[in-house]
């Protein structure tokens, strides 16, 4: 039985744009006046640009406000971004940054639970319903995937089953035995799973899924229909972001043709990434959210990194909210890996680190069969290099472990005789990505 709520999870999903454009101004409104007051670095960032709260009296005065970025999230790390005192936070995320210290998400329970049910509006916009069973096998802990997809089948009134990622040939066992209807994972790991089930002598197409909700990392139309192939279900894309609220701020419906926007508490703006000057509907260009409800960690204007584009018809599906491409890249350095946030300055700051290592490096991103790979290929200088295996070994078996406790991610290291690496004229060539993607 489920708990009944004052209005059904989609609610603001079909309003009329005019009432739908108010209630963002109601709530940006009161969300700026928030951030000015309680938090000192958006204070100081709109007195710079000469912006008080009186002068956001509608979402067209968005683009007044200065833009956050993740820098900014390391300069005021860990806490400095909150708007509530500490004792009201009730659960902390953190994301891989550029260096080694984390970009910090903060939530009060008002937070959580807006964020529960927009992930939760994804899996109904995709066909689940209290009725259904649903998979998490999305890591859990400060990674915001497992949990995010968790609280979502719950708000929706759905059995959850808790798998998290790994331990493959239970995660079969279990979607047979318990009847699971929809899956939520990596689409590498969809692969994966499918993979393993059909070397048990399982039947995929025996099993009663019927939905997958596949996000945190890039993923093609090529590799959805594969998925579709070796699964008996239908393969939605599923976007967010630990600095907003993880994954549900935008989704796919059943027309799979864009995913739809959170309007109400995740405001969408396309900019150009070099100026900075918005961009109309339908035009490619880099993706800015502002939360409209989100008030332990408040966020305007947070520049995403991702390239996309606001679609600018109307889905067949009856939604008014509006929806986004499929992501298209990023305008920085960063990789996914696994679902992973891997920077190569990241990798710089542990090579400056090590006696004998030189900061020439090479990282070369593959796919072999459904998961992503990575190798980096090291450097090293004159006085570290020696015919004795042994001390090779430990060395970079030395430089493995550190990698992975700041990466977050296994990453197989090859060390190199120094010069060998390619240099280049200009900025030097740091990544080579082979996944067709």
């Amino acid at each position: 039985m489920t708990t009944p709520t004052a209005k059904p999870l989609s609610w603001a999903e079909t309003l009329p744009r005019a009432e739908l454009r108010a209630l963002q101004g109601e709530r940006l409104r009161a969300v700026v006046r928030h951030a000015y007051d309680h938090v000192p670095f958006y204070r100081q960032r709109m007195d710079e640009a000469g912006v008080r709260p009186d002068d956001i009296r509608d979402i067209a005065d968005l683009a007044k406000l200065p833009f956050t970025v993740k820098k900014d999230f390391r300069d005021q790390y860990p806490f400095g971004m909150l708007g509530t005192p500490l004792r009201d936070i009730v659960r902390i995320h953190a994301s891989s940054g550029t260096t080694g210290k984390p970009t910090v998400a903060a939530s009060t329970q008002g937070d959580l639970d807006v964020w529960a049910e927009c992930a939760a509006r994804a899996l109904e916009r995709a066909g689940s319903t209290p009725e259904s069973i649903v998979q998490v096998s999305y890591g859990y802990g400060l990674f915001t995937g497992g949990l995010g997809m968790h609280y979502a089948a719950e708000r929706l009134g759905a059995a959850v089953v808790p798998a998290s990622a790994g331990n493959t040939e239970k995660q079969v066992m279990l979607m047979k035995d318990f009847g699971v209807t929809t899956l939520c994972c990596t689409p590498s790991y969809a692969l994966q799973i499918a993979e393993v089930g059909a070397a048990m002598g399982v039947d995929m197409h025996s099993l009663k899924l019927r939905a997958g909700h596949f996000g945190a990392e890039p993923w093609t139309e090529a590799m959805r229909k594969h998925i579709e192939e070796v699964l008996p279900l239908k393969a939605y894309d599923i976007y967010g972001l630990s600095e907003v609220a993880g994954p549900g701020v935008a989704g796919e419906c059943t027309q799979q043709s864009g995913l739809h926007f959170c309007e109400d508490h995740f405001y969408p703006e396309i900019i150009d990434p070099e100026t900075g000057a918005p961009l109309p509907d339908g035009e490619k260009g880099e993706l800015v959210i502002t939360c409209l409800s989100k008030y332990g960690q408040p966020l305007l204007r947070y520049r995403t990194r991702d390239i996309t584009c606001i679609l600018p018809d109307a889905c067949p599906c009856g939604r008014t909210t509006r929806r986004i491409a499929r992501l298209m890249g990023r305008t920085d350095d960063m990789l996914i890996i696994r679902g992973v946030n891997v920077f190569p300055s990241q990798i710089e700051d542990v090579l400056v680190r090590v006696k004998g290592v030189l900061p020439q490096y090479l990282i070369t991103v593959d796919r072999q069969g459904n998961l992503d790979t990575m190798e980096i290929q090291i450097e090293i200088g004159n006085d570290a290099f020696t015919d004795k295996i042994k001390t090779l070994e430990a060395l970079r078996a030395d430089l493995q472990h550190r990698l992975k406790t700041v990466l977050n991610v296994g990453a197989k290291v090859k060390l190199c005789e120094p010069g060998s690496i390619e240099r280049t004229l200009g900025k030097a060539v740091r990544v080579r990505d082979l996944r067709k993607i």
